[in-house]
C-alpha cells in the first residue's frame, strides 16, 4: 500500500460508503441492507489488519500521522505585546501508536462480528445498520484522533447511535436504558469538555518557528499539550510581559475532572449503573460493541490524557486507582455470584475485570501499564463472545434465566463448548487470553501497592466462582424438559464464524502474547520512563 495513502482516514471513514450506500437501498429490502451493513464493516477490518502487520515496532510510537488544519478563529490581540497574530486552531490530526494499534484493531474485529451477530435483528434493518455504521466511524476516531476537540467530536459521535441503537432494538426496558446510558455518559462528555477546554486555553500554547513574526496559537494538539504540561507552563507571554505558570490546584483539577469523565465510561464504582442497565437491556450485537470497545474508550482517554498529561499527579493518586481498582473486582464479583439473569452476571463480570485495568495503571511500571492495556484487548474480546452467546441462547429460548436454563450440551453442543472457552478465559485459564493480562496487571502491582494486590486477587478467586456457576449450571445443569423437547438447533454458519474468529483470537493472545506485546513495548517503555522522569524531578 502507498506511504501516501491516508490509512486512518480510510479505516475511521469507509464505514460511511455504507451508509451512502444504504441511504438509496429501499428499507423493505432486508437481505441486501444486511449484506451491504455486514460487508462494509470488513473493508476498516481488512485496513486495519494491514495497519498493524506494518507498523514498525522498532521506529516513533507515533506513525501513519496525518494532519489537516480544520478550524482556525482569530483572536483579538490588540494590547498584547510583540504579537502579531493570535488564534486558535484545531485540527484534524490521526495518528496510531503501541495503545491505539492494537484498540483499533479490536474496535474493527468486534464491529466485523458484532454486526454478523446482528442477524436476529427483527425491524428497521436499514436504520440499524446506518447507526451501527456511524457507531464504528465514531469509535474509530476515539482510538486515532490527536487533537482534543476531534476526540471529542468523534466521542459525542459515539453517543447518539448508541443512544438509538438501546431505545429502538432493546429489550423491555430499553428506554429507561438508553435515556441512563445518555444521561451518565452526557453528564461524562461536559466533564470532559471543561477539561479540554482549561487544557487548551493553559497548556495548548504554541508558537510558529518558521516565521520572524510572533505568531501565536492554542490548539488541541496532544503532542503540544503533552509537551508544554511537562515543562510546568505553558509559556505565552501575558500582557505585562511575564511567564504564565499552571499552579498545582489547576493542574490537580484538570486531573480529577478527566479521572472523574472517563472513570463514568470505565465505569468505575459507583459510577456504574447505567451500564448495567445497558447490558440487560440492549440487544447483544449492541451489548458485544459496549462492553467489548465503548467501555475501553474511559480506560484509554485514562491513560492518554490523565496519565500522560499528569504523570506526577496520577502517581499520587497510585493509592486511589488502587482502592477504585480493588473495590470494582471485589464488588463485582461478589454480585456476579448472586444474580440468577446470564446477562447481568456478565455485566457485573465487566464491572470487576475493569477493576483489572485500574490495578495495573495503579502500578506504575511496565509490567503493570502493559497488563491494563493486555486486559482491555483481552476483555474486549471475550465479553463480546459471552454476549454473542447470550444473544444465540435467548434466540433459543427466549430467556436468560440461570433457572430456566439448564442441560444444554445435549441440544447444542457446539455453542455449549465455545460457552466453556468463553468462561475458562474470563476465569483467567492459562493459555487464554484472560490468563496473561491478569498475570502482568497483579505482577506489577505487586511491586509497588503489595496490600492492594493481595486483596484484589481475591476477585480472580471470586470469577472462577460466579463463571463456573453461570456457564456449567447452563451446560450440564439440570435439564429442562421444555427446552429438551424443543427442538433447539446448534449454531448456524453466520453465527459460527464469529464465535471460532474471536475464539481464535483469544487462542492466539493466550500462546502467543507477543503478538500483542510487541506494539505496546516501545509506547509503554516511553510512558513508564516519562513517568519515572517526573517523579523523579519532583522528589529531587
Amino acid at each position: 500500500m502507498p506511504a501516501s495513502l491516508p490509512i486512518l482516514s480510510l479505516i475511521a471513514l469507509s464505514p460511511l460508503l455504507g451508509v451512502l450506500v444504504l441511504l438509496f437501498i429501499p428499507g423493505d429490502r432486508g437481505r441486501l441492507v444486511k449484506t451491504i451493513g455486514i460487508a462494509t464493516t470488513f473493508i476498516p477490518l481488512l485496513l486495519a489488519a494491514w495497519l498493524y502487520a506494518d507498523y514498525n515496532f522498532q521506529g516513533d510510537p507515533l506513525q501513519y500521522k496525518e494532519s489537516l488544519s480544520w478550524i482556525k478563529v482569530p483572536l483579538n490581540h490588540e494590547g498584547i505585546q510583540q504579537i502579531s497574530s493570535f488564534f486558535f486552531e484545531f485540527k484534524y490530526s490521526l495518528a496510531v501508536d503501541g495503545i491505539s494499534l492494537p484498540l483499533v484493531f479490536l474496535t474493527a474485529l468486534v464491529s466485523s462480528m458484532a454486526a454478523l451477530a446482528s442477524v436476529y435483528i427483527k425491524k428497521r434493518w436499514k436504520t440499524y445498520y446506518i447507526l451501527f455504521l456511524l457507531l464504528e466511524v465514531g469509535m474509530f476516531g476515539v482510538f486515532m484522533a490527536q487533537d482534543l476537540f476531534l476526540f471529542f467530536v468523534f466521542f459525542e459521535i459515539t453517543l447518539v447511535p448508541t443512544f438509538f441503537l438501546i431505545g429502538i432494538w432493546g429489550y423491555m426496558n430499553r428506554e429507561q436504558a438508553a435515556n441512563k446510558f445518555l444521561l451518565y455518559n452526557g453528564l461524562g462528555s461536559a466533564i470532559m469538555l471543561i477539561a479540554f477546554i482549561l487544557l487548551v486555553t493553559t497548556a495548548g500554547f504554541t508558537q510558529d518557528p518558521s516565521t520572524t513574526e510572533n505568531i501565536i496559537s492554542y490548539s488541541g494538539d496532544i503532542q503540544t499539550i503533552a509537551h508544554n504540561l511537562l515543562q510546568d507552563a505553558n509559556a505565552y507571554v501575558n500582557q505585562e510581559g511575564t511567564p504564565f505558570f499552571l499552579s498545582a490546584a489547576m493542574k490537580w483539577t484538570m486531573f480529577i475532572l478527566l479521572l472523574v469523565a472517563f472513570g463514568i465510561k470505565l465505569p468505575i464504582f459507583p459510577f456504574h449503573t447505567w451500564m448495567l442497565k445497558v447490558h440487560a437491556e440492549a440487544p447483544p450485537a449492541v451489548v458485544m460493541i459496549h462492553s467489548g470497545i465503548l467501555l475501553k474508550m474511559g480506560a484509554y482517554g485514562l491513560i492518554r490524557f490523565g496519565i500522560l498529561f499528569f504523570p506526577a499527579e496520577a502517581q499520587k493518586w497510585a493509592w486511589v486507582l488502587a482502592l477504585l481498582g480493588v473495590i470494582n473486582i471485589v464488588y463485582g464479583a461478589i454480585l456476579a455470584i448472586v444474580q440468577k439473569d446470564f446477562k447481568l452476571v456478565l455485566a457485573y463480570s465487566s464491572i470487576s475485570h475493569m477493576g483489572i485495568v485500574l490495578l495495573g495503571l495503579a502500578a506504575f511500571n511496565i509490567s503493570g501499564l502493559q497488563g491494563a492495556v493486555f486486559q482491555l484487548i483481552s476483555h474486549g474480546l471475550i465479553s463480546a463472545l459471552m454476549f454473542l452467546l447470550v444473544g444465540s441462547l435467548y434466540e433459543r429460548t427466549q430467556t436468560t434465566q440461570l433457572s430456566a436454563l439448564g442441560g444444554l450440551a445435549s441440544s447444542i453442543p457446539f455453542i455449549s463448548g465455545i460457552l466453556l472457552i468463553a468462561g475458562m478465559a474470563s476465569l483467567g485459564l492459562p493459555g487464554l487470553s484472560g490468563f496473561i493480562s491478569e498475570f502482568l496487571a497483579f505482577l506489577g502491582l505487586f511491586e509497588s501497592h503489595r496490600v492492594y494486590a493481595i486483596i484484589g486477587t481475591l476477585g480472580i478467586i471470586l470469577a472462577a466462582v460466579y463463571v463456573l456457576r453461570g456457564v456449567l449450571s447452563i451446560t450440564f445443569g439440570p435439564k429442562r424438559p421444555e427446552l429438551l423437547q424443543s427442538g433447539m438447533r446448534d449454531a448456524r454458519l453466520i453465527e459460527a464464524v464469529p464465535m471460532i474468529v474471536l475464539v481464535a483470537f483469544i487462542l492466539l493472545l493466550g500462546v502467543y502474547p507477543s503478538v500483542l506485546g510487541q506494539p505496546l513495548q516501545q509506547t509503554i517503555g516511553s510512558l513508564d520512563q516519562l513517568i519515572h522522569s517526573v517523579a523523579g524531578k519532583i522528589g529531587g
